[in-house]
């Protein structure tokens, strides 16, 4: 057979993924516990998601820019506040909040009650910061803002420092 028609041969279909309520990879991170639903390794690391759960008064990560990658989040319940530059946006049930490379974020939940939410990595490069921190916990180091600072710098992702 010629090289060329080998490579125009049908490919086998992709393997499809199913992520069944009680599966998937757990981090936790201090008040935040995440469920990785996909780590890229399925996408061809083009997508990875990953469902939260933040416990009420839960403080997110100092304001940061990532520079390589999309981030998305889908409240499916309680209250997420989004600190975009200086403006808060409080986002409920059914609110996506999407960031593109280079916009300064954080996110928090300051409500009593506990926030879940849906967020999407493209591409999928944001997840092993999420794995790196859980060890920072693991070891029992403190999980200080210059640790925290550290690990995204790894992931081609900066503080907003003109913000703080």
């Amino acid at each position: 057979m010629t090289e060329e028609a080998k490579t125009s041969e049908p490919q086998a279909d992709p393997a499809v993924s199913v992520i069944g309520p009680g599966d998937g990879e757990t981090i936790v991170l201090g008040t935040m516990r995440m469920r990785v639903l996909e780590d890229g390794s399925q996408t061809g690391h083009r997508l990875a998601i990953t469902e939260s759960v933040l416990a009420p008064h839960t403080q997110g990560p100092p304001q940061h820019r990532h520079a390589q990658h999309d981030e998305g989040f889908y409240i499916l319940s309680g209250t997420v506040r989004f600190t975009v530059g200086d403006e808060d946006h409080d986002a409920t049930a059914g609110t996506l909040v999407v960031v593109p490379p280079g916009t300064p974020h954080a996110f928090a939940n300051p409500s009593d009650q506990p926030a879940v939410m849906l967020s999407t990595f493209t591409p999928d490069l944001y997840v092993q910061y999420f794995r790196d921190l859980q060890e920072v916990f693991a070891d029992g180091r403190p999980l200080t803002r210059q640790a925290t600072i550290d690990a995204m710098r790894r992931y081609a992702t900066e503080p907003a420092t003109d913000l703080a």
